[in-house]
């Protein structure tokens, strides 16, 4: 799985060292966007994703043109793109427009939404009535022992499994998968809908956008809380090269000045929002 779980942003954070540090350019003629080219509902080389939608937004407040630099968000991924740089010529990419706060590769700018991972199953299994995580697990030993709950090999939801025993109904699926034509979304428009899984956990605007798209079996989404010991929410952000305080602050302004438009933009993708402060964990 890629940027859509967080987590090959966090296992970049792991492989690639520190120490970058840039100067301003001092006259910016494009916005120049560092992307996957199969990420949906973030971006894809079509330009209909989150991240796309924002980019054409920022571009049209700067008068600047929207220029990508297509990379799978693999391994390494922020070295190889907005750190890349041969010798006499510019970086390829100067933004990031989703990194979750906290992450230290890049320059995080404040958070423009926050989210939270979701539980994802279809309508008409007998369980169309669970809104919560706690009804969910309120289903019962008996019940719960015969699901089959995907999830991404890296991430919250196997700790929240063994939190609750259900580690044996877990179902991982890879997060970093070498093959480009793979995408975050098959976890649940091929593996939920064939019922090869019974459910699914995944982060919210992945669960939000494809709940909306299938319409056969139609999707339930139910936003998971965050416990003692699992975090499931998380604030998310841009992300630009240190040392360019300039372009961050540039960027900063946009982020409070467009922040309807980007709730509109993340409502048509149909995100779990949740409120910008996050109470603290149970």
């Amino acid at each position: 799985m890629r940027h859509v779980v967080l987590g090959s942003l966090l296992l970049s954070a792991l492989a690639s060292p520190l120490g970058v540090s840039a100067q301003d350019a001092p006259e910016r003629t494009a916005l120049k966007v560092c992307q996957d080219p199969n990420n949906m509902p973030f971006s894809n080389k079509a330009s209909e994703g989150i991240e796309n939608r924002l980019a054409e937004l920022f571009g049209k407040a700067l008068g600047l043109p929207v220029t990508y630099y297509w990379i799978p968000q693999r391994m390494n991924f922020v070295r190889n793109s907005l750190r890349y740089k041969l010798p006499d010529q510019d970086y390829p990419c100067d933004i990031m427009m989703g990194v979750p706060v906290g992450f230290d590769q890049v320059s995080v700018t404040k958070p423009y939404y926050r989210s939270t991972y979701a539980l994802v199953f279809p309508q008409g299994k007998g369980m169309d009535n669970v809104k919560t995580s706690t009804e969910f697990l309120a289903l019962g030993p008996e019940r719960l022992q015969r699901m089959r709950i995907g999830l991404f090999d890296r991430g919250p939801a196997s700790e929240w499994l063994a939190k609750h025993n259900l580690v044996d109904q877990g179902v991982p699926y890879k997060m970093l998968d070498a093959n480009p034509d793979q995408y975050p979304g098959q976890i649940l428009e091929a593996e939920l809908v064939s019922g090869k899984i019974d459910a699914a956990i995944v982060w919210g605007p992945l669960a939000g956008y494809y709940a909306k798209r299938v319409q056969n079996p139609k999707l339930n989404v139910v936003p998971m809380s965050s416990e003692h010991g699992v975090k499931f929410d998380y604030e998310m952000a841009m992300g630009v090269r240190y040392g360019e305080r300039e372009w961050k602050q540039q960027i900063e302004k946009l982020i409070e000045s467009r922040q309807p438009e980007i709730q509109a933009i993340l409502k048509d993708f149909n995100v779990p929002l949740l409120d910008a402060v996050a109470p603290a964990p149970r």
